[in-house]
């Protein structure tokens, strides 16, 4: 934590004065193009609250859903670009969706600028408790013999629990069924129910039911296991090497906003970041805090946007003429 703070107070120190200068006065609007209660909403709420609990107003969520996170993000390239909107940026609306939808409302490259990267997480591939896999090799043997009646949730085509799902089918033989939802938490009760029989979603949205004896995970796709389900093993443990898979999530705004207060909106949620209270409600929720500067946010995203690319193109997966 020591190491937190004194790389915060760093980073201030670098500022230029007119980024330390420049307050917002009056309320800053995440837009989260996702439904409320979600990991993406959850995490963008923690930072609203603390990023602006020093200042005259505080800043507000606002959930604009549909298209996978096009809409949302959408709106925040066609915002005024004076550090008032910021967006929440994921591996799906901002790293897979380019290679999903034939055309894009608006391109992660140029209409977007980032400012922070808030967290990542591990997904957990969950079954209801009475499946017959009591880990993932027995899952995968269970899913070879049942070959296409085997099915997995998502949480709506071109998710990225839809293409964890078709990863497997690449890497493994399978050959399950994608059943798409709108939204986690459907897609999640329909395991429940035994209307699907998997689904591989981010863990703070599944930590309370699997907690709650309702799901049991088999696996995590982090490089290590997930301190929040420590008893999980990881995809590599479990025989399948080079899938780490971590969800992500971030912070971008409209193109043109002053480097001077996209520098200044970074440091808030730098400094947000670095608070002991945020960081345990974090990884609380399954969550590892990140941080750092807008160009290492930048990075990560070109980054991914490559490598899903790739996942698309492999596994021969049909692009949304949306």
């Amino acid at each position: 934590m020591r190491r937190a703070l004194l790389a915060v107070l760093a980073l201030l120190a670098a500022l230029p004065a007119s980024a330390q200068d420049w307050n917002p006065d009056r309320p800053v609007r995440i837009i989260v193009p996702f439904p409320p209660g979600g990991a993406t909403d959850l995490i963008a709420r923690i930072f609203a609250e603390r990023a602006s609990r020093d200042l005259p107003n505080r800043w507000v969520v606002e959930n604009r859903s549909g298209a996978n996170g096009n809409i949302g993000m959408a709106a925040v390239a066609q915002s005024a670009p004076d550090g008032y909107t910021l967006g929440a940026c994921t591996i799906g609306n901002c790293a897979i969706n380019p290679s999903i939808y034939a055309r894009m409302p608006f391109d992660i490259a140029t209409d977007v600028v980032p400012v922070f990267w808030s967290g990542s997480v591990m997904n957990a591939l969950v079954v209801r408790t009475d499946h017959p896999a009591r880990d993932f090799a027995g899952f995968v043997e269970w899913a070879r013999r049942e070959g296409n009646r085997a099915n997995f949730s998502s949480s709506g085509f071109g998710a990225s629990n839809h293409l964890l799902g078709e990863f497997m089918n690449g890497r493994l033989g399978l050959s399950m069924q994608h059943v798409p939802f709108r939204g986690g938490a459907p897609a999640m009760q329909a395991v429940m129910q035994g209307a699907t029989q998997m689904f591989f979603e981010n863990t703070p949205t599944l930590i309370g039911a699997i907690r709650g004896g309702q799901l049991r995970a088999l696996a995590v796709s982090g490089r290590e296991r997930d301190p929040a389900l420590p008893e999980v093993p990881t995809l590599a443990e479990s025989g399948m090497a080079d899938s780490v898979i971590e969800p992500w999530f971030g912070y971008m705004a409209p193109r043109g906003t002053p480097p001077h207060i996209v520098a200044r909106l970074n440091a808030l949620l730098n400094e947000a970041n670095a608070d002991p209270e945020v960081q345990k409600r974090l990884r609380d929720l399954g969550a590892r805090p990140e941080g750092g500067p807008p160009e290492r946010f930048a990075g990560h995203v070109r980054a991914e946007v490559a490598r899903w690319r790739q996942v698309v193109e492999q596994n021969r997966i049909e692009r949304i003429a949306e």
